[in-house]
């Protein structure tokens, strides 16, 4: 325990015990901006200026602009007459989805946006990384969330959020001191994320060059095709393969079994943890610990527990998008808008998911129109893939298994610090847990 955390007195506040020395404010008072997007649809373009439109590009400490439509300069001018969107500025939604945190990168900017996001610039007194933190604690969003207009569409009113009251350490080297644990936090989340991605990309490229290319290794360690390897034309894929290897149906190669059918109110005997679309859009990999739990009797919910290393497709909502348990699946079910596709040879797991990973290109000659709508059982069970001679899977799969094992260890991890980040962020908004500022000056 530190002297500071020995001397430390509290005070008793609108939202409970806090340090002598704190402040507590609302905080309209301590922003020199607080204003939300357009109330007016813009024109859109084809190219010009980012314009956001919903709650769903803001993540969690980042703006997603994948999805993100253009308005022209005039149009931009025209909306930000009165103020512009600054690197540092904190951006949180306050229609429909409410509570979705970012923080403005130098790199986004120019951008604007819809009503449904408003834009915060806290006063000198306030660090910003401080404040982006306080707006993701339980201290703040329990307050924001007894303000929201319960309407169609919920939201809260600017002037209802600046009265929400903030709790802050006058002194501004411990705000900083606060966010830098919490950001570091985040940071080594960020990291193992980044990871995560190129060792996929790792991993698809080596698929690629040898089950696509066929550049696989021969006897002799070179690559197969363009070292001589002897290829043979396939009727049923329509192209050339490597002779010896194979091809099947999905449906021969293993089980697809659609999902339990439930009612939101309905309630059983038994917790489950349940993988919805959502889910799957989301994550290529899916722990248990990130899903939904519910309750249902467990005579109608047995029959669709999952094992390690199930494969699940998304049927609806985002067709053909593919994620793997890839943890202990105790008491994991699987909703009814998707699939599950459990392998006759589990071994083979790696090569099959990274097959069916290109299912919606391979899908789209099969839907209606030219827009995949949905996905079913027997479409899958009559696609047919490429089965390689059996040594050269099990070579790919030593080859391939360590990178995702490394995966699966960091997306552990990030669990682990997630952990720790959410139970550190309350003790650290209300001043239970107090850092040293003389180890941060």
């Amino acid at each position: 325990m530190t002297k500071q955390q020995t001397k430390t007195k509290f005070k008793q506040t609108e939202i409970g015990m806090i340090p002598e020395e704190w402040e507590v404010k609302e905080l309209q008072s301590i922003l020199q901006l607080l204003k939300d997007g357009t109330h007016n649809p813009p024109k859109r373009v084809n190219k010009g200026v980012r314009f956001i439109a919903g709650a769903s590009d803001i993540k969690y400490k980042n703006i997603d602009f994948s999805n993100c439509t253009y308005i022209t300069e005039e149009e931009y001018k025209k909306i930000h007459k009165y103020y512009t969107i600054n690197e540092g500025d904190i951006l949180l939604t306050i229609v429909g989805t409410v509570g979705n945190v970012a923080l403005v990168k130098k790199e986004d900017l120019p951008f604007s946006l819809q009503r449904s996001i408003a834009v915060l610039r806290p006063k000198e007194e306030l660090d910003n990384y401080y404040l982006f933190y306080f707006l993701t604690s339980d201290i703040f969003r329990n307050q924001m969330f007894s303000k929201i207009n319960p309407t169609a569409q919920p939201g809260i009113y600017l002037g209802e959020l600046g009265k929400i009251i903030v709790v802050y350490p006058q002194n501004i080297t411990e705000q900083r001191a606060i966010a830098k644990i919490l950001s570091d936090l985040d940071a080594k989340i960020e990291l193992n994320q980044q990871m995560n991605k190129t060792l996929e990309a790792i991993g698809q490229a080596i698929f690629k060059h040898w089950f696509i290319d066929f550049e696989f290794p021969n006897e002799e360690g070179k690559p197969y095709k363009s070292s001589g390897g002897e290829m043979v034309y396939n009727e049923e894929l329509g192209k050339e393969i490597p002779k010896e290897w194979g091809v099947g149906k999905l449906g021969e190669l293993g089980i697809f079994k659609n999902g339990v059918n439930y009612l939101r109110d309905e309630i059983g005997d038994t917790e489950f943890f349940i993988v919805n679309v959502r889910d799957i859009a989301n994550n290529k990999f899916l722990l248990k610990s990130s899903l939904d739990k519910i309750k249902l009797d467990y005579n109608k919910a047995k029959e669709y527990l999952l094992m390690e290393k199930d494969i699940i497709i998304a049927r609806s909502a985002c067709p053909g998008e593919v994620s793997l348990i890839f943890d202990s699946s105790d008491n994991v079910i699987y909703s009814g808008f998707s699939i599950r596709y459990r392998l006759n040879n589990p071994e083979n797991w790696l090569y099959m998911f990274l097959i069916l990973q290109n299912l919606k290109n391979s899908l789209s000659r099969f839907s209606i129109g030219t827009t995949l709508t949905s996905v079913n059982q027997e479409t899958l069970r009559n696609m047919a893939c490429i089965i390689p001679e059996t040594n050269i899977l099990r070579s790919f799969n030593s080859l391939v298994d360590y990178l995702y094992k490394k995966v699966k260890e960091n997306l552990l991890e990030s669990q682990t610090l997630s952990s720790i980040r959410d139970a550190l962020l309350p003790k650290l908004m209300s001043g239970k847990i107090r850092v040293p500022v003389e180890a941060w000056a």
